[in-house]
């Protein structure tokens, strides 16, 4: 099937997700070097919190929603795992800077590190297509009732069936996280079969930079947080 059809609408919505992770980020930077009056609290703030979750669930959602687009467009497991190293090789680095700028509470399993995850399972869930949605139903609720202690540690804690939310700066277990996606592939199946114009369509003149920002969407997750806090670093120094 041909790959030459853009899907602008789907982009757009992916590139509004990581304009809205900027901005909660840059509120979060702004924050920790104490430059938000008053000084706000982004783990427990509901405010906040709930901003976290959504932004997470809109990026999961359409992560599945895409790999419904490549797997109608043919996408083979050679080109999936040329994407799916480059995701993974980003979470690795995640991991890395994080733990130099919090030491005590660093990212050992955040969104791109379940999304590398998740997306080899969708990948395998795919044939199961309307089935989709009550296993998707399923995987949000499992966590909810099943915990136990062993799934609390660093170690274990990505499946996501912790009795207590670990201490760390970005966590995006596999359960519920993988329900989300699971909705997104069969939103996407569905769609690609019966409103396909919703995900193809063109998008109004005032928000074209979202799908060019959503194709790079990998990119700018990784330069934005140096930028903002390179940013803030010497607006600092020029007010000091």
């Amino acid at each position: 099937m041909s790959t030459s059809l853009r899907f602008d609408r789907l982009d757009a919505l992916r590139g509004a997700a990581i304009v809205w992770m900027a901005v909660f980020h840059f509120c979060f930077d702004l924050n920790y070097y104490r430059m938000l009056v008053p000084v706000q609290d982004f783990y427990r703030d509901p405010f906040w919190t709930l901003q976290r979750a959504l932004i997470v669930t809109l990026f999961v959602f359409v992560a599945g929603v895409s790999q419904a687009v490549a797997l109608e467009a043919g996408q083979g497991w050679p080109r999936f795992w040329r994407r799916w190293a480059q995701i993974a090789g980003c979470a690795v680095l995640v991991s890395i800077g994080s733990s130099r700028m919090f030491p005590l509470s660093w990212i050992s399993f955040g969104i791109l590190h379940g999304l590398a995850v998740m997306l080899i399972l969708a990948r395998l869930l795919a044939p199961l297509r309307g089935g989709l949605w009550l296993l998707g139903a399923v995987f949000v609720a499992l966590p909810h009732f099943v915990q136990h202690p062993f799934f609390d540690t660093r170690w274990s804690n990505w499946v996501g069936l912790v009795t207590r939310k670990p201490i760390t700066e970005d966590y995006a277990p596999v359960l519920p996280w993988l329900g989300v996606m699971c909705f997104g592939l069969a939103a996407g199946q569905w769609l690609l079969t019966h409103r396909r114009g919703l995900l193809a369509g063109a998008v109004p003149a005032f928000v074209r930079p979202l799908p060019v920002l959503g194709r790079w969407s990998l990119s700018f997750y990784m330069v934005h947080q140096p930028v903002l806090i390179g940013g803030i670093l010497v607006w600092r120094a020029l007010l000091h």
